[in-house]
Parts: C-alpha cells; structure tokens; sequence
C-alpha cells in the first residue's frame, strides 16, 4: 500500500500542476485544438499531389504522355508557367494528382532547388528522360509511380531513361543544411535565451540585476549578444562538417548571408524575450515554446519542401519567421543570391524582431 506521507507528496505535485492555468492549456487543451485544426485541414480531402517540371526538346511531344493527359485543359499556374494536371480518384489509396509544369531547363532547375519539385522529365519524340537525385526517396516515388501508372502499354519501362542529378546544388543535402542552420538558430534563441531569462525569475536574480547600474534593455541585449555569438559558432561548424564532407558551397553573398542571420537571430530573439516577458515557470514556457518552434519546424520546409501542403495555405506559411529564414539561405547557398534577393526577407525578420523585442521590454516582469 502507499504510505501516507507518499500520497500527500505525490497530491501536492498534481496541486501545483492544477495551479499553473498555462499548464492546463498548452498540456490539455492546446494538443485538442491543433488535433482538431489539422484534423479539419488536412483529413477531409486525402489527395497526394505529383509535381513534374516538363521541359520539352525543341517542342517535341512524346504521344503516350500525350494520351495520358488527353484533353485537359492547360492553365496558368501561381509560377506564371503553363500546367496540366490529371487527377486519378481511388476510394481506397486516396486522390493523386499528377501534376505537370511545363517550363525551361533553367527555370526546372530552379524549381528543384526551391522544393516546388522533386524531378524534371524531359520530353522527346520517342522517349521521356528523368532527371532527379537518386537519394531523395520523394523522387524515386514519383519516377515508380508515374511509370508503374502508365505502363500497359501507354508508357513503356524502355521508354524512359534515368539521368541523376548529383551535381552541387541540386541534391537534397544542399536543400537540407540551409533549413538545419535556420532551425539550429531558432532553438537557440528560443530554448537558449527565453530559458535563461525565465530561469533567472525563479531564483529571483533578476532582482538584484534591477538594482545594479544598468539600463535594463542592455541586459536584455546582452543576452542576445551571447545567444548570437553561441549560434554562429555552432552554424559554423555545421557549415564546415557540410563543406568538408558533402561539398556544400555558398554560390551567393557573404555579406548578404551574414545580414539575414543577424536578422534572423535578432527575430528570434525579440520572440524570445516577448515569451520570457510575463511567464514565472520553466514548465509552461516549455509548452509556450513547443507550440511556437514544433509547428514553424513542421511547415516552414526544413525537412521537406512546403509545397507539399495545400496551396491555400502556402502564402500563410511563407511569412513564417523560419520559413523567411531557410528560404532566404537557400536562395543564397543554392541559387547564387545577393543582397537585392534577400533585402525583403533582412527587413522583415528585423522589423519583426524590433517590435516583438520593445513589445517585451515594455511589459517585462522584472520582480
């Protein structure tokens, strides 16, 4: 049996969870509700959609492929580029659609390093070649999908020919360390700095920093300063294992680089310093966190590209602080850019960062 002294220690634990309201709702009700936004977003319409960028050989058509879309009408898509796509309805797999963008080699190239696809298909008389990079497991589905779907006939298994991409830029890797560097950033600020000022509370130390002959915005600052520093250093040494082992390249501007991690890192840690601003516990900024970082790593397309989500949402997912981010990097490790690219992106996340920070500072819980 329990002793009585265990149960009253074990009482007091759930007592003090009961009395931290934040608790409740980031534990309780918070998973509910993204259970339920998701639930309605994402499970009333199951569809998987196959993009293919088509660049066709001096306009020649490949008649399989052409009987295969048929009579579909072509439109314009948000890419300004000229798209067919047929959907093929299966009660038990789910919707497919199959989706083909017609565009230039560069412009395909393009599209592979942003993520909006996973393969280019060039199109000749008397064949369709692939070109894609035999490590990304999206690619090979799409390549065994669309040839298991169209054989029969229709489309043969000789007719296609595999070149793969392997060449810097175009792989997964150099897709994936940009987003790795812009979340390693995130959790910094967010577990590093909001941790730390929140923690300083508890102990009441913040207190005694009042008393001290400070401006309270530098030790604020100062804090930031330190998460900057710590942050570099490590995306460094992530940048150098990629460079060294993957030969990754940055093609575009240091120096526009370094302004969109500076901005990037001020963004993060105005946020920081908001969420540390009224919160007494390390327990419901856990839950405050987590429910700020995990969607932000699951959508902004750290891992995956974004374009896989409904079109409807991509606009919303694009003003995302770390989408802002990773994109901003990608375009300048992958696509050669400068600072003209990137300036949109600096400007944004440092204008979301000075108000987030003076928004803090101003309702920030010193006792």
């Amino acid at each position: 049996m329990m002793s009585r002294s265990l149960l009253q220690l074990t009482l007091i634990h759930f007592r003090e969870f009961l009395r931290e309201p934040g608790i409740l709702f980031w534990s309780l009700f918070f998973p509910i509700l993204m259970a339920w936004v998701l639930g309605i977003a994402f499970s009333s319409k199951p569809e998987t959609i196959q993009t293919y960028a088509v660049v066709k050989n001096n306009n020649e058509v490949y008649e399989p492929l052409a009987n295969f879309l048929g009579n579909i009408p072509s439109k314009i898509n948000r890419f300004k580029k000229l798209e067919k796509t047929r959907k093929l309805v299966d009660e038990k797999l789910g919707n497919t659609s199959f989706r083909f963008i017609y565009t230039s080699w560069d412009s395909a190239v393009l599209m592979l390093k942003r993520g909006q696809t996973q393969m280019i298909v060039r199109e000749f008389s008397d064949k369709l070649e692939y070109n894609f990079d035999p490590r990304s497991s999206d690619a090979k589905l799409g390549y065994i999908t669309l040839t298991s779907l169209l054989k029969d006939g229709k489309l043969q298994a000789t007719s296609a020919e595999i070149k793969p991409l392997t060449r810097v830029g175009t792989r997964y890797i150099d897709f994936l360390i940009p987003g790795m560097i812009g979340l390693g950033m995130m959790n910094s600020l967010f577990w590093g700095m909001c941790y730390g000022l929140i923690e300083m509370r508890m102990k009441k130390l913040l207190r005694r920093m009042v008393a001290a002959p400070m401006r309270k915005s530098e030790f604020l600052l100062s804090h930031f300063i330190a998460r900057l520093t710590l942050s570099f250093i490590e995306a460094v040494i992530l940048l150098l294992f990629a460079w060294l082992y993957f030969k990754i390249q940055i093609q575009g501007s240091i120096f526009a680089l370094l302004l969109l991690f500076l901005a990037g890192d001020f963004a993060f840690a105005g946020i920081s310093v908001l969420i540390a601003a009224r919160i007494s516990t390390t327990r419901v900024a856990s839950a405050v966190v987590n429910a700020l970082a995990l969607p932000m790593m699951v959508l902004s397309g750290i891992f995956f590209s974004y374009h896989n989500f409904p079109d409807f949402v991509i606009p919303y997912i694009k003003v995302l602080p770390l989408t802002m981010l990773a994109d901003g990097m990608r375009s300048i490790f992958i696509e050669a850019a400068g600072l003209r690219d990137v300036l949109f992106s600096i400007v944004s996340l440092s204008a979301l960062g000075l108000v987030t920070f003076i928004i803090g500072l101003r309702l920030y819980k010193w006792y």
